[in-house]
């Protein structure tokens, strides 16, 4: 993308102070800014690193106060953060232009392909399949039958997206992702040999849901597992069948969700936290990294940590005493040898 500062402000809702004429080509950490560059200051760790920046514009807050001079030009937004991550947007949006269709990849004639529609080298996309207006799919890409994909979805290379599973608009897809695989089902006979469940459901993604690099979600066994609008999911999550994940919920990495968990809307979930099967997690949760959730958490808003967790700032309490326990320790065997003294 190129564009002038002044119409980059415009697009951003934004105040500009300098030049409206100044092209920029990329965006730029502040610190490595060069001509051509648009970087950021929202922290103000990073406010020396304004005044020596060679990028030809910064994004700060509107009542941002210099202490300096300034080489660059200012747009002042009400939001560093929301506006860059706009921005970034539009910068990726231009990088992903209409390629069409890789003569390598297979597509059978019975898939619909919405307009302006990529598909990469390799790529396999099965019978029945559909394919909304202006999405992108990489090479190496597996598509089941009667996939469903929404329009201007991105799918990077290697996912694979079991039969029959729904993709809604504006969703990314990172590499190597999983989608609608088998869920862990299988029911001991009389002999202790375990007998697989046949997995008959199936996966909905809703709106502008990302889901990271070599995450897995199972189908549910009957019904579906699904995950809401908004969501966003980090690399190497595991979410089990029949998981029920509510709208604009943020998972971190390595977390691992059992069977049947209903999970509310507007959850914050930390890296690594294991949550057990069939339980219920309202809206508005927090959890912190590491924690392990082993009964259900009814009380909206709540903040919770450890294993199995408890509420946040009880578990800090508690964990101060626990680190004073061998000093604590030490006084009563003091005690204990002046009482046998």
């Amino acid at each position: 993308m190129k564009i002038t500062t002044g119409e980059l402000a415009r697009m951003v809702d934004g105040l500009l102070e300098g030049d409206p004429d100044i092209w920029i080509t990329h965006p730029c950490k502040i610190e490595e800014g060069e001509e051509g560059s648009i970087s950021f200051l929202a922290n103000p760790k990073y406010e020396s690193y304004i005044y020596q920046t060679r990028a030809s514009a910064v994004i700060v807050e509107k009542g941002f106060q210099p202490k300096e001079k300034i080489g660059a030009a200012l747009i002042r937004v009400d939001n560093v953060y929301l506006t860059v991550g706009k921005l970034l947007s539009q910068f990726e949006e231009s990088k992903i232009a209409y390629t069409g269709v890789h003569p390598t990849a297979i597509i059978e004639p019975t898939t619909q392909l919405g307009n302006h529609v990529s598909v990469g080298p390799y790529t396999v996309i099965s019978d029945a399949c559909r394919i909304g207006d202006q999405s992108k799919i990489y090479g190496h890409v597996f598509l089941d039958k009667n996939v469903s994909i929404g329009q201007r979805v991105i799918i990077y290379p290697g996912v694979k997206i079991y039969k029959a599973c729904v993709i809604g608009n504006d969703c990314i897809i990172h590499s190597n992702v999983v989608i609608g695989s088998d869920g862990f089902g299988f029911s001991p006979d009389e002999k202790g040999s375990y007998q697989k469940i046949a997995q008959l459901g199936n996966v909905e993604i809703g709106n502008n849901v990302e889901i990271g690099a070599n995450t897995t979600i199972d189908r549910g066994t009957m019904g579906d597992t699904r995950v809401g609008n908004g969501c966003k999911l980090d690399n190497l999550i595991q979410i089990a069948h029949n998981v029920q994940i509510g709208e604009h919920t943020v998972i971190a990495a390595q977390t691992g969700i059992a069977g049947s968990t209903r999970i509310g809307s507007f959850c914050q979930i930390g890296g690594q936290v294991g949550i057990a099967g069939h339980l219920t997690i309202a809206d508005g949760t927090l959890i912190q990294a590491q924690s392990g959730i082993a009964s259900s958490l009814e009380s909206a808003n709540g903040k919770w940590y450890g294993s199995p967790a408890i509420e946040y700032l009880a578990y800090l309490r508690s964990f101060a005493e626990f680190k004073a326990l061998p000093t604590l320790a030490k006084r009563i065997k003091v005690l204990e040898d002046r009482l046998k003294s």
